[in-house]
């Protein structure tokens, strides 16, 4: 572990960003601390080896330092969405082209929209919103079982405290299951949330599975009986949805069928469209936020403009989204002609599915997404940690996740990775913690760079 570099806050925050991801490969991952928190949990033992062992490349062993101006603009960049998104006439033109499910007007906000960043010299570069991102109590628990990384006055939001305190610790927990209990209230006021339904396809199958495990214990220490289930495992008779016996108050939506549109999903969708139960994250929120042709709109000063959106708005937004449109097959030969320079995805798409970087790309391919429903995003090359693994240099490609809520940022995680997309399968990534380079106040005024 190397603890040779420090900084100070008179030292600028982006030049001691980049030498530190360049520079420090410190191991904080502690997998005895994190071994330690799993068996104070039902099955602590086999979450531990479901987390550790068979998902080995889950978490990266060292931290990724990131400039506080450089976090600070994502945030303006998040609320600045926000304001758009609040606007009628920009829900209409989004839910214009959104599944009938998506009209159904509900309180609730949607649980862990996850906004993703690339990180550029020029300032972040939003890449992609979710509105089912997974990860964040994995995260959390990631948090916990992190050792100092001996870097001065740097604040490492991502590591445990120097004089532990249990109830500190978890107060990103409590801040999830308040997030939870926010979005039941929102619609039911005059009772609490008794009951949840974790619900996705095949969930014992998932990579994440250990996280609705997680999320199963966190609802019950709170007295809130929690089942794991698929679809196909509810009932809804018209007045009460079910699974394992019991009612449900709220459903955690971790479905990739972001309209509820299957026929298996008839059960879930009726419930919803009734306000039998709460379902969160939910097709009004996917259309509002994250269909990636809202990219094409959100970062397109003209049609902010015509929507009625204020001149700073458009500018913090046209200058912080990667530049993104929807791919017209009437301008083919241009796209294919400027293909190197754009990363194509669909519309609906999660998890870098049938995503393609441009200069990847086949001619079998292109028609393809010429028939499909994609946007077409100006390639935003990520950033860059480098590390020592088994005594080797590599370079990890890094990808910025903030978990929002309600347009405020609750967490703040990476990924690091090599290949084309982030994935879970690169020796040495993983999700990594963020640790926070503070910056004076004149750099915080100026600066809007990560590297």
């Amino acid at each position: 572990m190397s603890s040779s570099v420090h900084c100070s806050p008179q030292t600028d925050c982006e030049e001691q960003a980049q030498q530190l991801n360049r520079d420090c490969h410190c191991v904080t991952f502690d997998r005895a601390r994190m071994r330690e928190e799993l068996l104070e949990l039902p099955d602590g033992k086999a979450l531990f080896r479901m987390i550790v062992e068979e998902r080995p490349h889950l978490f990266a062993d060292s931290p990724v330092f990131i400039p506080q101006a450089c976090l600070q603009r994502q945030a303006l960049i998040i609320q600045a969405i926000e304001r758009v998104v609040a606007l009628p006439a920009y829900q209409d033109r989004v839910l214009a082209y959104a599944p009938v499910t998506a009209r159904t007007l509900t309180r609730a906000r949607g649980v862990f929209f996850g906004y993703d960043f690339h990180l550029s010299a020029s300032g972040p570069q939003l890449i992609e919103i979710n509105t089912n991102a997974g990860g964040a109590l994995i995260n959390a628990l990631l948090m916990r079982a992190q050792l100092d990384c001996g870097t001065g006055s740097v604040h490492a939001q991502a590591t445990r405290p120097s004089a532990p305190d249990r109830a500190e610790e978890r107060a990103l927990d409590q801040t999830y299951l308040e997030m939870f209990q926010t979005e039941w209230r929102l619609e039911h006021p005059e009772r609490p949330l008794g009951s949840v339904a974790i619900v996705d396809d095949d969930p014992a199958n998932q990579f994440l599975y250990p996280e609705f495990l997680l999320f199963k214990a966190l609802f019950e220490r709170q007295g809130i009986a929690a089942v794991i289930c698929g679809p196909q495992e509810l009932q809804f008779d018209g007045q009460r949805l079910r699974a394992g016996g019991q009612d449900i108050d709220l459903v955690y939506n971790r479905l990739t069928d972001f309209g509820l549109e299957a026929p298996a999903l008839a059960p879930l969708r009726e419930a919803y469209q009734a306000g039998a139960a709460v379902v969160t994250p939910h097709p009004r929120a996917h259309a509002l936020y994250a269909d990636k042709r809202n990219l094409g709109l959100l970062s397109d000063a003209a049609a902010l403009q015509a929507l009625g959106v204020d001149e700073d708005t458009r500018s913090l937004l046209t200058s912080g989204i990667a530049h993104t449109e929807t791919v017209d097959p009437a301008r083919a030969d241009e796209l294919w002609a400027s293909r190197k320079r754009l990363f194509f995805k669909p519309a609906a798409g999660y998890g870098s599915k049938a995503a393609y970087r441009g200069d990847k790309l086949t001619r079998r391919v292109f028609e393809e997404i010429l028939r499909g429903q994609y946007v077409a995003q100006h390639l935003i090359p990520p950033s860059e940690r480098h590390l020592q693994m088994d005594g080797a240099a590599i370079d990890l490609k890094v990808d910025l996740r903030n978990y929002v809520y309600r347009g405020e940022v609750q967490a703040v995680t990476t990924r690091l990775y090599q290949g084309q997309t982030t994935n879970f399968r690169t020796p040495g990534g993983g999700f990594a913690p963020v640790v926070v380079i503070p910056c004076i106040d004149e750099q915080l005024k100026a600066s809007a760079g990560c590297l």
